[in-house]
């Protein structure tokens, strides 16, 4: 009862107060009702404004200031009742929090699926056992520094690289967080542009080691010697025309990663493609001592695309097969509808009887400058580049290589290209 009593006393004071503070409002309005009563002359009119005025009085003062300010009150009471393992999950990297003695506290689903084998209570100093890592614990431990960075290298089961940072949790926790971001992707990266810049640089200085080599032997020994004067030259345009088209291949390639997304919005007619790759190809078969056979589906074989690149691509595959697989004296050419894979499409396949390609090289045989045979390839004035380039115009028209070959067989490469 006396809390019923200490309740109804609370709410009267409420009232009280929030008459008070309405008091002008309270005084302006009765002015305005008898202004009414004394020119409107009517009780009701009266009644109505008086009933008006009293809850208008009754409302709270700062209703908008009050419910922003409750607005702010759940929101601090949601933050505080937020935990750690929620913050910790929301995070994409793996993260790991850990006490003074290096055991850790909590780990998140990313790290759990980075390191796997790691749970509450274990010691991050037994689980990491790299150098850089141990030196990073004991500089966060010790209170030498209050954050911390090192590059770390996960070997098993692949090989990651990691930047990790290291940094105490809030004041007076005696909690501590290890934060790895991802590296693995940068490093690939930069390791495919210092090879690309290696390899491009050796290819192109080959050839200028030699021109240099043969126009110093022109101005001296050879000097005189008509014979050996018009060898020399024959040599260097040879070398020159090599440097020539690795340039274009370079350009080329890079033409094309400048916009690896852009989609091709025209129709190619892949008979007539096939035919006129076959037809500007057919002396250097007939150099080669290779027959071109077709073997093209009837009905119409059109595909959404960019009909130069694809000339470019099915040159580049015919080019190879007439001069890595001359040995088998034919090269068969052939288009077919195919419903295999996630969607249906239209299959090229080239097809030659060479010598074929032993099985460690073709998850390879698309990268830049890689060749299976050094020699042979620059015999063929062969850039190293070709393949890559047929790699990233297919990636345009979201169109897949497949490569199959049995060593003293031939090799078959097939184009797959959507329909739409």
């Amino acid at each position: 009862m006396a809390d019923i009593g200490t309740e109804q006393r609370s709410k009267a004071q409420a009232v009280a107060s929030r008459l008070w503070n309405s008091r002008w409002l309270l005084a302006a309005g009765i002015v305005a009702v008898l202004t009414v009563y004394v020119f409107a002359a009517g009780y009701v009119v009266l009644l109505a404004c008086a009933v008006l005025l009293l809850a208008a009085a009754m409302l709270p003062a700062g209703v908008a200031r009050q419910s922003a300010g409750d607005a702010a009150a759940i929101e601090a009471s949601g933050l505080q009742h937020l935990s750690g393992e929620y913050l910790a999950a929301a995070v994409a990297d793996p993260l790991i929090i850990f006490d003074r003695t290096a055991t850790i506290v909590h780990a998140n689903a990313a790290a759990f699926a980075a390191f796997g084998g790691i749970a509450p209570g274990m010691s991050l100093s037994l689980k990491f056992r790299a150098p850089e890592m141990q030196a990073l614990l004991d500089s966060i431990l010790s209170g030498a520094a209050a954050s911390d960075v090192v590059d770390y290298t996960e070997k098993l089961p692949v090989e990651r690289a990691y930047r990790v940072s290291a940094s105490s949790v809030g004041h007076g926790t005696d909690l501590y967080v290890l934060v790895f971001k991802d590296q693995s992707e940068a490093r690939r990266i930069d390791r495919m542009r210092a090879d690309f810049i290696a390899n491009a640089s050796h290819e192109l200085r080959t050839p200028l080691a030699s021109i240099s080599g043969f126009i110093e032997t022109l101005r001296g020994p050879a000097r005189n010697d008509p014979a050996a004067r018009e060898q020399f030259l024959q040599i260097m345009q040879n070398q020159t025309g090599r440097m020539a088209r690795l340039i274009d291949d370079l350009l080329s390639l890079s033409r094309l990663e400048m916009k690896p997304y852009l989609k091709p919005g025209t129709e190619v007619d892949l008979r007539q493609t096939l035919d006129s790759v076959i037809d500007s190809l057919g002396p250097l078969a007939r150099e080669n001592g290779v027959a071109i056979e077709r073997d093209f589906e009837k009905g119409p074989l059109d595909v959404p695309g960019d009909r130069d690149e694809l000339f470019q691509v099915f040159e580049n595959l015919l080019e190879n097969a007439c001069k890595y697989g001359q040995s088998g004296g034919r090269v068969v050419v052939t288009i077919a509808h195919s419903d295999d894979g996630p969607e249906p499409g239209i299959d090229v396949t080239i097809r030659d009887f060479g010598p074929g390609i032993p099985e460690e090289h073709i998850p390879r045989i698309t990268e830049r400058f890689y060749r299976v045979d050094v020699e042979n390839s620059r015999t063929q004035k062969g850039t190293g580049l070709g393949l890559s380039i047929v790699k990233h115009i297919l990636t345009r028209h979201n169109a897949r290589l497949s490569i199959k070959s049995e060593v003293g067989k031939g090799a078959a490469f097939s184009v797959h290209l959507p329909a739409h």
